[in-house]
Parts: C-alpha cells; sequence; structure tokens
C-alpha cells in the first residue's frame, strides 16, 4: 500500500527489510500450501527471472517431528520450491515472535539479494502483525510473577486465571482461547509487572505502510468447516495419534510447552493421558474451528488486505492471477 501526498509526517514506513515481498494469508485448511506452489509455477513458467522462495509464517511448522498434524507439506512439495522456516528446531524448545521476525527480515534481505521473490505464507497472523508493525517494547519475563502465575493456575485452575484477565485486560481476554494458557499467564504476568494491559501495547498509534496480502477467505463458512472435518480425519488415518504418542513416549516434553499446545497436538495428548480416544475427533475439529475463526478475525482486522474466495471453483487462478500483477507493483529488485 502506498503512502499518498498527504499521509500523515508520524507515519511509519515499512522496514527496508520487508519491502518487495508478496504474502499469502489464510485460515487453517484454506489450501495455503497449494496456492502458494501454484504461485511458484507460474512465476517459473511465466517470469523465469524472478524465481519465488517461500518464507513459513506458521508457528508448528517450525517444529521437527511434528509432521501429520501440522499439515506440514510434503517432501515433494518441500522440494519443488525452496521453503524456509520449516523443521526449524526441536519441539521441547520455543519460538517467538520477535525470532521469527529477525529470520524473517534476514531471509528477505537475501532471497533478495539473489534476485529472487520472497513469498510469505501461513496463517500465524501474530507473525504477520509483528512483521509488518513492528514489536512493542513490553516488559520482560518475570520469574517470580510467572512462579506465582504457575502455582494460582495449579491451585485455582485456569478458568480463574482467564476470569482475571477478563477482569483486568478484557480486550486481550476476548482474542484469546480460555484454554490458552501460555498467552493468558504471559498477558496477567505483564499486567502486574507493569500495571497496564497487555492490549495498551498493542496499539498502533500511527499508520503502516504494508506489503501486498493475498488472503483466502471462504465465502461459505461451512465449506472451511467441511475441509476442517476432512482433514482431520486424513490425519487420524495417516497416524497423527502414534505421532503424538512417540513425542509423549521421549519423556522430556510435556503438555504446558507451545509446541503440545498447537491446535490438534493438545486434544491428542489430552485424550493418550486419559486413554480415551472415543471423542478425540469431535474435541480436534472443534479446536481447529476455534483457531480457524480467531485466524479470520485476525485477517479482517487488515484492511489492506486483498480477499480470493477460497471456496471458489477457480480460488487458485485468482490467487495467481493477483499475485502476478502484484508483484509488479514491488520495488526494483537489488542490483547484481
Amino acid at each position: 500500500m502506498t503512502s499518498t501526498p498527504d499521509a500523515p509526517t508520524t507515519a511509519r514506513s515499512l522496514p527496508v527489510a520487508n519491502r518487495g515481498i508478496l504474502c499469502l494469508a489464510g485460515p487453517t485448511a484454506s489450501g495455503k500450501t497449494a496456492a502458494a506452489l501454484a504461485i511458484a509455477r507460474a512465476f517459473a513458467e511465466r517470469q523465469p527471472s524472478l524465481p519465488v522462495e517461500i518464507i513459513s509464517v506458521d508457528s508448528a511448522l517450525v517444529y521437527r517431528g511434528m509432521d501429520i498434524g501440522t499439515a506440514k507439506p510434503s517432501a515433494a512439495e518441500l522440494a519443488a520450491v525452496p521453503h524456509h522456516l520449516i523443521d526449524l528446531i526441536d519441539p521441547s524448545e520455543a519460538y517467538s515472535a520477535a525470532r521469527f521476525v529477525g529470520d524473517a527480515q534476514r531471509l528477505i534481505g537475501e532471497i533478495r539479494a539473489r534476485g529472487h521473490l520472497p513469498l510469505l505464507v501461513g496463517g500465524t497472523m501474530l507473525y504477520f502483525k509483528a512483521l509488518f508493525e513492528g514489536l512493542d517494547a513490553m516488559p520482560a519475563a518475570d520469574r517470580a510473577v510467572r512462579a506465582a502465575l504457575d502455582e494460582q493456575c495449579e491451585r485455582q485452575g485456569l478458568h480463574a486465571l482467564y476470569r482475571e484477565l477478563q477482569r483486568v485486560d478484557p480486550v486481550t481476554a476476548a482474542r484469546l482461547a480460555p484454554g490458552d494458557r501460555q498467552r493468558i499467564q504471559r498477558a496477567l504476568e505483564v499486567h502486574r509487572v507493569s500495571g497496564q494491559p497487555l492490549s495498551s501495547f498493542h496499539q498502533d498509534k500511527t499508520p503502516v505502510e504494508t506489503p501486498p496480502l493475498i488472503s483466502l477467505e471462504p465465502g461459505d463458512r461451512a465449506w472451511l468447516h467441511q475441509r476442517i472435518e476432512a482433514r482431520f480425519g486424513q490425519m487420524l488415518e495417516a497416524g497423527f495419534v502414534d505421532e503424538v504418542q512417540a513425542l509423549m513416549e521421549r519423556g522430556d516434553l510435556h503438555a504446558d510447552l507451545p509446541s503440545m499446545r498447537c491446535v490438534g497436538y493438545r486434544q491428542t495428548w489430552e485424550a493418550l493421558q486419559a486413554d480415551d480416544l472415543s471423542d478425540l475427533p469431535e474435541r480436534g475439529i472443534a479446536a481447529t474451528r476455534q483457531l480457524a475463526k480467531r485466524q479470520l478475525t485476525w485477517l479482517r482486522s487488515m484492511p489492506q488486505r486483498h480477499v480470493v474466495p477460497c471456496d471458489a471453483a477457480d480460488a487458485q487462478a485468482q490467487v495467481v492471477a493477483l499475485a502476478l500483477r502484484l508483484a509488479d507493483t514491488l520495488p526494483a529488485r537489488p542490483a547484481g
């Protein structure tokens, strides 16, 4: 989005490292992987001087050994186009929005220096927001406060913490799932350390230029729900429960790690702990639908996006045509 001549002088510009990129976002099961590969093929055929490299914008795909439940691209898909930020860390490790921004900006610079086009693809909207707008200087983690919140959670339950968050920071509480322990506790930690709600640190005070963003969104929500249900069933048939069982048997992972809180993994872990898989499909599908709802809410707060109905018969063709057209508006590639 180009700034107008009368734009406020206080407006922030997009960091140089984030220029010259295309972005493709959408809720889970909207067809992002297939659309991204279609874009890469189209550029290879019609603009061979501008090959595409894909940067994943997905907080789950960074984990090694978590393939089925994350719908990770297949080996053939990964080989067809260069991919980045996939299989980056072990499930015992944590990955943050700040680390993503650093990794993504470095990769964008490297890809553009090769004369290639960075295509950022994913559904972790917080990562897109952090990349576009930067990160706020929030209070650092406080071990004593975090330990107190852990103890309170064990004693009173997560719902008590969520009710407290609703009272002190209703804006943040409204955008978090009631079962998202990590983010609920972090929001309460920020409030207790700073005396301010987490949402006050995320207020966008000035306009910001953003790169082209193609957004896959369903015209009919029922279409997406059917896709989610079908895909979760396919994951179960592909051995998803065995994948989670193997992760449990490692012995160094637990249910509160960010990796094991990923949608699908959390529900399967809990079902295996209870030795009862009878309602796993229903719980997994319901959690995935809630994730998709939150993703769409994030997307609809981005007025600069170019929407393509992912349930249209020609959705891929629309995405490709739009990507080719938007590429013509990007800044010139670096010389050399």
